[in-house]
Formats: C-alpha cells, structure tokens, sequence
C-alpha cells in the first residue's frame, strides 16, 4: 500500500524559458549568444527556447546573455514557465541530463584511456606530469558539474576513475609571484554608497569585498530590485544594467573595479582569475581553485538569505583566501 508521501503529488518544476533575435547580419554575436548559452548549462528546446531550472542564479545568467542580445541590435524576453501539458518535468531535465552525461562519458573515456599508458610503459611520466594532467581532469569535470543540474548518472564514474588516478601524482605546488602594494584610488570615491542588485551572487559578493578593502572603506551597500534604477546624490551603482562599473566585454565587474587601483597586488589578481570563472564560466585562467571557491560560495550562498549577512560572511572568506594567496611566495 501506498503511503501517504507516495500519494502526495511533486511540485512542478519551474523553468526560466529565454527568446531572443539577433539581425541577419550579426553572425558573430549569434555565436557568441549560443556559446554562452552553452557555457551556462541552457537547455535548446526546438532550436527557438532555452531553458534553466529557475533559480536566481541562472536568472542572473540570463539575464546577462540577454544584454549581449540588446548590445548586438536584437531583442529577447526571459519568462517563467511550468509544464501543463505535453512534455512533463522528466521529459525537459532530460534535455539537460543528455549532454551531460555525453560530456561526462567523453572525459572518463579520456582519463580510462590515460590509466592505460602508464601501466608497462618504460619512459612513464613524472610524477608532476601526471599531477598536471589530473589537474586539467578535475578542470574540466569542475565545469561540467557547475551545469550538471539534475545529477547526471555518468558522474560518478568520472570522480572513481580519478580516485584512481590521483595517488599517482601530487598537487602541483603553488605560484610564486612578488607581492606589490595596492595605491589607494582617489579620494572622491570615498565615503560612497554603493548600489547593486538584491540576491548577490559571486562577482556582487567579490566586488562589494574589494570595494571595501581597497577603494572605498567607509562603503555603505543598497541592494535593488529595479534593474533600472537610477543613483541619488553619493550613489554608485555596480554589476547592473547601466551601472558605472559593471561587466565590460569580457571582464566581469570585480575585474573592472580592479582597474580603479593603480597596482593591484598578485594576490588580488590570482582572486580576479577565479570570480572571473565563477561569473563568465569560460574557464579562462585554468585556476585549480575555482571549483573548492564555488562549493564553500554556494553554501555560504544558501546558508545566509540576507544580502547584508552574505556580504559580512563573504567578507570574511575572501580576506582568508587573500591572506593564503599573499602567504604563497
């Protein structure tokens, strides 16, 4: 007999649905827009919708790639939706499980196939050698996860081969760089009020850090919800539409707000490489350490629904992840 958690129905699932033309003669932005529709884990459905489960994180994706579309002379509209009728919830996570688990498959056959040259192979690689190319493994099973939404099967059988794998070479060893002092940015950005979206995410939690450590102390925060808002009097808006400092081509805004300082030490850099790869999701810089940031992020992300909470605790992490970055010399 049933019982009564068996009877109760599933709550359906709601899914952000994002629509978009681009002029005939934008061939390159059209690229663009589906690569980066790719690298956030969009589901095509019919080649004219894209899909994402709908939580704020994948909103803020969107919503991003939707001012590609505007800045390229398209349109487009993000909606939400849930399934009535036709395809039920099972049938459109599929459409995410299926490159998943095909991108997972590609890259356990890949470590499978590396296991099997170092057994009887007389000129075998160093230790380092292989310490390297687990690191690139663990890289790119880091950026399959980070769109791995609904747990594709396939998973796990990529994270046991590279049990295997791992004893057989060792962490590569930290950066050395030459730490140099950060110039403080001019006086007139001090004692501002810095205004940015509500439900902060990675870069807004990063960018909000760095403003008060390094070119605003004295930094006030507002959160918003209208993505038009326009500042008051000692009011500056970032990582929103139209902000003064937000993303600018291919740099996201904690690496435009870098810019405010004239020598901005490696430390802060080697931070800038991560949420770079956290926000665009293009694995740019190949940091080791993105992958441990996002999980300890997203937690913290979960854990602290206040914007003012995330940004005290976010805070404190980012000062211990300096600390360790300067200390590596």
């Amino acid at each position: 007999m049933a019982s009564s958690e068996d009877k109760a129905p599933q709550k359906a699932q709601n899914w952000w649905v994002f629509a978009f033309h681009l002029p005939s003669e934008a061939a390159y932005a059209r690229v663009k827009v589906w690569r980066r529709l790719q690298n956030i884990g969009a589901a095509a459905f019919k080649n004219a919708l894209y899909l994402l489960p709908a939580t704020p994180e994948a909103l803020e994706d969107l919503e991003w790639t939707l001012r590609e579309v505007y800045q390229a002379g398209g349109e487009g509209i993000i909606f939400v939706a849930s399934a009535v009728q036709g395809l039920s919830d099972r049938d459109l996570t599929a459409l995410f499980d299926a490159p998943r688990e095909a991108q997972y498959r590609e890259l356990a056959d890949e470590v499978q196939s590396y296991l099997g040259t170092l057994e009887g192979r007389r000129n075998r690689p160093t230790t380092a050698d292989v310490a390297a190319q687990l690191l690139r493994y663990r890289q790119r099973l880091a950026a399959i996860e980070a769109i791995d939404f609904f747990q594709a099967d396939a998973r796990e059988h990529v994270h046991a081969l590279l049990r295997v794998l791992e004893p057989r070479g060792i962490e590569p060893g930290a950066r050395t760089e030459e730490t140099a002092v950060d110039t403080n940015p001019p006086a007139t950005m001090s004692g501002r009020t810095w205004v940015t979206r509500a439900n902060v995410q990675v870069d807004r939690m990063a960018s909000a850090w760095l403003i008060k450590r390094s070119i605003d102390p004295t930094a006030r925060f507002k959160f918003v919800t209208d993505r038009h808002y326009q500042p008051g009097p000692n009011e500056v808006r970032f990582d929103m539409y139209e902000a003064e400092y937000t993303h600018d081509a291919e740099r996201c805004t904690f690496e435009v707000l870098l810019d405010l300082l004239e020598r901005p030490d490696p430390a802060l850099r080697r931070i800038a490489e991560i949420v770079h790869e956290l926000d665009l999701r293009d694995q740019k810089y190949q940091c080791e350490e993105t992958a441990g940031v996002k999980q300890l992020l997203g937690g913290l992300v979960a854990n602290h629904p206040q914007d003012e909470d995330r940004l005290d605790r976010a805070g404190q992490f980012f000062d211990d992840l300096y600390q360790a970055f300067a200390r590596a010399r």
